[in-house]
């Protein structure tokens, strides 16, 4: 195991075990403690190097969202089922690797990226052409954009102060951090409001009687049955939606034909369906307010407040659909100042002082990136856990519930888990060795499989990834994809 080092001074230092990290967050969301003896955690040694334990993040987040699934399982009367998670298995499925056809896409578009400013840094994200172009008429770089350079938007950005282009571009709605150290980041308002958040909110909204469940098969996934709208598009969301249809939801991944995806689409859409709705059109509405009727879950990830424009709150959601369990994920939490601000996993690490620290550990000056992107990868698993939770208390006292994950939040969290020595990179991930490659609507599809592992039967998604757009927008009747559709 590691040995603990303080690299910043107030963190954490002492390192706890899996075990008790799991222990943490299950007792925190008033489960009962005795489910954790069906729960097997292995390995202890990160595969990637860092000073922070992004690895035990890992494992534990998954872990706490399989285990939570198996509970679902015996209230519908299935068999209780025992959970491994290894450390190393989760470690490789938060890398987020995935190749079609034998090709791995760019993770980053050529102009995202850390940059010097007049007084520090900034992380850009443009991975979106919208989001590239508003920072390029900030920056009044005008021309074709393939012709702009890292090396012009460095030379722009050198007038300005990375806090004054922080804020400039939060106005314009872009995604731009300034990166700052840790003491920095504790003086903000903004990071005082985190701290009064939970990693996991669960909050009752509306009074509804407990939702008939489907009867679960002799067997089936603890989730069988369960209906799941997916309004997610970055990582962390779909990251939960895919979680989901692991443990057997019937998952539809709802996408606008008027907004872009990023590459990993592919991946994070194995076992969903996938609809188009546009919400810009009365039909769109419509139809979304009728599949809403029959959900069990609606997880959201877009902008706060856009889904309320639209008519789908929390709160009309459970008019609705009294019972629903809904699912938010924000960067920086529903409340204080930065609660409307976009952001992306490396943007809230940038802001929140771990890059800094990262880059401090290793005796280097330029920010230095977390080694995966844990904030999405535990995010999306603890909107898993808590989605399934809330589900566990509908049925207990009725209601309809409202689960919030922020990414900051995720953050705070992995600070609290304290810093170990930055040690040395394993040889070989053997990212191709655990994955697995089946068919897809992409092509063929090479991915690594849920870390978790259920006693009694093997995790394989039932549905094949597809692109957005591929079915209808409809819940499915008896539908099971057949075997012979599985490559």
């Amino acid at each position: 195991m590691p040995e603990s080092v303080e690299v910043d001074s107030g963190m954490v230092t002492k390192q706890r075990s899996s075990n008790q990290v799991v222990r943490q967050i299950w007792t925190d969301a008033s489960l009962k403690p005795s489910d954790l003896s069906n729960l097997d955690l292995t390995g202890e040694e990160s595969l990637l190097p860092s000073s922070f334990h992004a690895a035990l993040a890992a494992q534990s987040t998954v872990a706490c969202a399989a285990l939570a699934s198996t509970v679902v399982g015996v209230v519908r009367g299935g068999r209780r089922r025992r959970v491994s998670v290894d450390r190393a298995d989760a470690e490789r499925e938060c890398t987020g690797y995935f190749a079609v056809d034998g090709r791995t896409p760019d993770t980053w578009a050529p102009l995202s990226g850390i940059y010097p400013c007049a007084d520090g840094f900034v992380r850009i994200h443009a991975n979106f052409d919208h989001h590239r172009d508003g920072v390029l008429r900030l920056l009044d770089l005008q021309g074709r954009t393939d012709q702009i350079s890292k090396a012009k938007l460095e030379a722009a950005l050198l007038s300005w102060r990375a806090v004054d282009f922080e804020t400039a571009a939060a106005d314009a709605g872009l995604v731009v951090s300034a990166a700052r150290s840790f003491e920095q980041w504790d003086r903000l308002a903004a990071a005082r409001a985190v701290e009064r958040q939970p990693l996991v909110r669960i909050e009752k909204i509306g009074q509804a009687a407990p939702i008939e469940w489907p009867t679960l098969p002799k067997d089936a996934r603890s989730l069988s049955g369960v209906r799941v709208l997916d309004l997610t598009r970055i990582l962390a969301g779909p990251v939960c939606g895919r979680t989901l249809a692991d443990y057997g939801a019937d998952v539809l991944l709802v996408n606008s034909p008027r907004l872009p995806n990023i590459d990993a689409i592919a991946e994070t859409s194995r076992g969903k369906l996938s609809a188009y709705i546009d919400l810009d059109e009365e039909s769109g509405f419509e139809r979304l307010h009728s599949l809403s009727r029959d959900a069990h879950l609606f997880v959201q990830s877009y902008r706060p407040g856009a889904l309320a424009e639209r008519g789908f709150s929390p709160s009309q959601l459970a008019e609705i659909r009294p019972g629903i369990v809904y699912v938010s994920l924000s960067a920086y939490g529903g409340e204080g100042p930065w609660a409307g601000r976009r952001g992306f996993d490396s943007l809230v690490q940038t802001a929140t002082g771990f890059n800094l620290a990262e880059a401090n550990a290793v005796g280097e000056s330029i920010p230095k990136a977390l080694p995966f992107q844990i904030l999405d990868y535990a995010s999306g698993y603890l909107m898993a856990f808590g989605g399934q939770v809330a589900l566990l208390r509908q049925q207990e006292e009725g209601g309809s519930w409202h689960v919030q994950v922020s990414l900051a939040a995720t953050a705070r969290w992995l600070r609290g888990l304290g810093r170990v020595n930055f040690g040395e990179a394993v040889p070989s991930l053997g990212l191709r060795k655990s994955s697995t490659t089946r068919a897809s609507g992409f092509g063929r599809l090479t991915a690594i499989p849920h870390a978790a592992r259920f006693d009694g039967f093997e995790l394989d998604s039932l549905r094949p990834s597809m692109p957005p757009g591929t079915h209808a927008p409809s819940w499915p009747n008896e539908e099971v994809w057949p075997p012979s559709s599985r490559d």
